[in-house]
């Protein structure tokens, strides 16, 4: 493709000086008009109806080892809730539209031009025939949420591949649905952001990962969902110990190695130990192992990974990295410390219901207008021995039944820089922080349901 390794400047006529086109979106506008001269629209045909082709235009962002990866999910057709009821999968208005796409990827440095972006990958793609029964399955899971009267309550989390993200500005473009006298947010079809990487990789024809499946055909994806799949795979070791699992398997690993857990749930789930879960991989699912305490409450609360001062300091909450992570598909793999020695009680995907992210959503906003405000530290306190901790503002696990703010730092030494200096301490840097899940929340809401 002629447009790849240059800019919509460089690769257009004068004209293209005269564009109007501003906010997010315009590049995609621009690149329609002015390259490929046709007016933008919404129509329900692909923008190239002889070749049925789809245009579509993503943005990438550059990691520190200079690799590209998809910067956000990529962005479909919008659902009509009333309209969706009424389809089948394969006369979809979805697939109608969106069975081939070509695909523009672009790099926008901040204060860029969007007709100065560099464009570093074009390609078509269609999705491969066990990738579209995934799909498939993944739009009949948002078509019966829809059905059910629940529009409102539709979560990134519910599918695998293909999810229903919002579309439009911070009041949700709200949208009557059918079922209910409740509005519901305005929805797209999107590819998951982690589908998306799978589609780069492959577009760009990089070194294949070592992948692993679990699902070997089209012909497997018809008759199970990777949630059935997993789980059949889990069932038959509940309740045994893991020198027990280790004595079926024919396997010898080390339970105090970092990465055992994730070598058992490979091992369990058939996978080779140096390849990685293709299905997982593309799906972008989080998976988290607990250890409960004979009363069923973990041990511990479920941390996530440490944040950013600085970037939560810029962030918007429907932008950012904790709700990205709210909105995954999790896979909770149950573990209970016993007298007979440490046992797996059971397998569970999960993901956060609405009304809860709505809920973490208040830890977060609290969080950031403490960074913001540079009122961290509140005061300091000594324990029996004399030693001398810092007070924090930081929402603690008694403020929200969910969620709560602390350290994720093996020492007060490893810090990240703060945006704001903070007022009492005045260090321009602080202990790594991070959100966790209470444990209380994690055994109610997710072991016990």
């Amino acid at each position: 493709m002629k447009l790849q390794g240059k800019t919509l400047r460089e690769s257009c006529d004068a004209k293209i000086l005269e564009h109007n086109y501003s906010g997010k979106g315009n590049f995609g506008q621009i690149l329609e008009k002015y390259y490929f001269l046709y007016e933008p629209n919404s129509d329900s045909e692909p923008d190239f109806p002889i070749a049925k082709l789809e245009l579509k235009s993503t943005s990438l962002k550059q990691l520190q080892n200079q690799e590209f990866r998809a910067k956000e999910r990529l962005v479909l057709n919008i659902i009509n809730y009333n309209d969706v009821i009424k389809q089948d999968f394969e006369t979809s208005s979805f697939i109608k539209k969106n069975a081939n796409l070509l695909i523009v990827f672009y790099y926008n440095p901040e204060d860029y031009e969007a007709i100065d972006y560099l464009i570093k990958l074009v390609g078509e793609w269609s999705f491969p025939n066990t990738d579209l029964e995934i799909i498939k399955k993944d739009w009949e899971t948002i078509n019966k949420k829809i059905l059910a009267g629940k529009a409102h309550e539709i979560s990134g989390g519910d599918t695998f591949y293909l999810e229903a993200c919002t579309k439009g500005g911070k009041g949700g473009n709200l949208r009557s649905q059918p079922k209910s006298e409740i509005k519901a947010k305005q929805r797209a079809y999107s590819l998951k952001h982690s589908y998306l990487n799978h589609i780069i990789s492959s577009i760009a024809n990089d070194p294949a990962e070592t992948y692993g499946k679990l699902i070997q055909n089209s012909n497997v994806a018809k008759e199970q969902t990777i949630e059935e799949i997993v789980i059949s795979k889990f069932q038959p070791y509940y309740n045994f110990t893991i020198p027990q699992i280790l004595d079926k398997l024919k396997l010898d690993l080390n339970p105090a190695a970092k990465n055992f857990n994730a070598n058992l749930t490979k091992a369990i789930l058939g996978i080779e130990l140096e390849k990685e879960i293709e299905e997982f991989e593309k799906a972008g699912i989080i998976v988290k192992t607990v250890e409960l305490q004979e009363n069923f409450l973990p041990a511990q609360n479920l941390s996530f990974p440490a944040f950013e001062y600085e970037k939560i300091y810029d962030e918007d909450w429907r932008t950012s990295d904790l709700l990205e992570m709210l909105e995954s598909r999790f896979l909770f793999v149950f573990f209970q410390l016993t007298p007979n020695g440490v046992k797996l009680l059971k397998a569970k995907f999960w993901n956060m219901p609405q009304n809860d992210i709505k809920e973490v959503r208040k830890v977060w906003l609290t969080t950031k207008k403490i960074i913001q405000n540079g009122n961290i530290v509140t005061g300091f306190k000594s324990d029996k021995n004399g030693k001398i901790s810092r007070v924090t503002n930081f929402p603690g696990q008694s403020i929200n039944p969910i969620a709560h703010v602390r350290p994720h730092a093996t020492t007060t030494l490893d810090t990240n820089p703060l945006p704001v200096r903070d007022k009492l301490t005045e260090k321009d840097e602080y202990t790594k922080h991070s959100f966790w899940l209470n444990n209380t929340y994690v055994r109610d809401e997710i072991f016990l349901k």
